[in-house]
């Protein structure tokens, strides 16, 4: 089923999460599509099938909301912080593509790197499926980023992708006046990613974003990303941080299949600007 954006509410959750969007529209398939949770068997099961292979960097259970979710943290030998890394839709925190490659390259740049498990749903589900659950995402962030702080990392940075941006995004839309003092600097890759006839719920905030931005995606991405691109330009340009860019990884798709190397260099190049 294809839900409209404008339908979805979003209640159950901590008060500075909420958000009430209302429409004219048949209340009961919203009330539907809005009881969407986590399939937390499905994120047991890809825990348990990666937690005792994983090569580089240790498994760390954070909890949000009275839930504990797997995270990977991994150390430089000589830090100059930290990079939360947010995978796409329905992957994990060692997904092959993309997060792998980010997670262990960045240490040998001096990074130490924290990959957290988002809230998944089945493997079919869409981008409408996911919208409500967007606000299950939030804590753990939070947890992540209070998890970083602790071991001493003084600079933070943020690097979503895909679905994880919206994620991402959704937090930086839900912060308070203080909000902006959780991070250092962030990193969208393929940002805007939907699917087919479904459009964003709403539009990035990034005008929230005085932080130094790296858009990034791929020569190969999927057409909304790559259509976009110049608007999402233009808009982090008007937040107003010389330090904001977009850059290209050449040849790679919306997943940086086999252009994991590239990627890692890519955003490593724009981390030594800041």
């Amino acid at each position: 089923m294809i839900y409209p954006v404008e339908s979805i509410i979003y209640s159950s959750y901590p008060m500075k999460y909420i958000k009430f969007i209302v429409a004219p529209l048949i209340i009961c398939s919203v009330c539907l599509s809005s009881v969407n949770a986590a399939d937390l068997a499905r994120e047991k099961r890809m825990a348990d099938e990666i937690v005792d292979v994983i090569l580089d960097g240790d498994a760390v259970f954070l909890e949000a909301d009275n839930h504990q979710f797997l995270s990977i943290y991994t150390e430089a030998e000589e830090s100059k912080g930290v990079v939360i890394i947010l995978h796409g839709r329905g992957f994990h925190p060692d997904w092959q593509d993309t997060v792998n490659p980010l997670r262990v390259g960045l240490t040998e740049f001096g990074w130490n790197t924290l990959s957290v498990q988002l809230p998944v749903l089945e493997k079919q589900a869409e981008y409408y499926d996911y919208v409500p659950l967007f606000p299950e995402a939030l804590p753990r962030i939070d947890a992540a980023i209070k998890f970083a702080r602790e071991q001493g990392n003084e600079k933070v940075v943020l690097v979503a992708h895909s679905c994880g941006v919206h994620m991402a995004m959704a937090w930086i839309d839900a912060w308070d006046a203080n909000g902006e003092q959780k991070i250092d600097a962030y990193v969208g890759l393929g940002m805007g990613a939907t699917d087919y006839q479904q459009l964003m719920e709403k539009p990035f905030p990034f005008e929230k974003l005085t932080i130094p931005i790296l858009d990034v995606y791929g020569e190969h991405d999927y057409p909304v990303v790559l259509r976009k691109a110049p608007e999402r330009l233009q808009s982090i340009e008007a937040a107003g941080n010389k330090k904001s860019s977009q850059s290209v990884v050449k040849g790679a798709d919306h997943y940086y299949e086999n252009k994991g190397e590239e990627l890692t260099q890519v955003v490593n190049r724009w981390l030594q600007t800041l």
